[in-house]
């Protein structure tokens, strides 16, 4: 069920957000002060890629004072907006019952648009 989902998630847009979370990574690390930002939109790309069946954990290290500065850093900077973008789009799609479950995979982009530095992609 989970390759069917990512399928249909794919056809119907998915692969237009991992390209453009793709193209926006490829514009941040050609800068050299943009690299850590462009590891992780390459990690949101990956998700967006193939979200069924892989979730975002918190991992040990995420507490501190450099992950924090970097996720406010990455807040002001467009996370921010990629967050409201994502629960926009999960809020349309969850207007449908067919829509819900792909609502529920912006909803788990937004957790990683919001901060991204001191998560990991798990398989679930």
């Amino acid at each position: 069920m989970k390759i069917l989902g990512n399928l249909v998630w794919l056809l119907f847009g998915g692969i237009v957000i991992a390209i453009e979370y793709l193209v926006g990574s490829i514009l941040l690390i050609v800068t050299v002060i943009g690299i850590p930002f462009g590891i992780q939109t390459l990690k949101m790309a990956s998700l967006a890629v193939w979200p069924f069946g892989r979730d975002t954990r918190v991992h040990a290290r995420a507490s501190g004072c450099l992950y924090i500065l970097m996720n406010v850093l990455w807040l002001i900077c467009g996370g921010l907006w990629i967050a409201i973008s994502h629960i926009l789009f999960g809020l349309l799609l969850c207007i449908t019952i067919i829509g819900i479950p792909f609502g529920l995979q912006h909803f788990k982009l937004t957790a990683i648009a919001l901060n991204p530095f001191g998560r990991d992609i798990v398989n679930v």
